[in-house]
């Protein structure tokens, strides 16, 4: 499956249900060297301050992506596993 099909599929977890963005608005996270995407990293909207400025992006593992589907991205991440940079 190509990055530009998964367009527009909503990116949901497992663990707690939450809606954590569109994969349209994600970026890919590749391993140079052997071509395999490490992690979606998807802007965190959840912040308040994101109104102003969007500086913030959850690192979701690629190993935590269980399924896509037609609509919908399923992942299984517990809350303590979340990475969160601040660009």
């Amino acid at each position: 499956m190509r990055f530009s099909a998964m367009g527009g599929k909503e990116i949901v977890n497992l663990c707690d249900g939450s809606r954590l963005g569109v994969i349209a608005e994600s970026d890919l996270l590749i391993d140079e060297k052997t071509g395999k995407i490490v992690a979606l990293l998807i802007p965190d909207d959840k912040n308040f301050l994101n109104f102003f400025s969007n500086n913030s992006v959850l690192e979701i593992p690629w190993e935590a992506v269980k399924k896509i589907g037609n609509d919908m991205i399923i992942i299984e991440l517990e809350d303590e596993k979340k990475k969160k940079y601040s660009l």
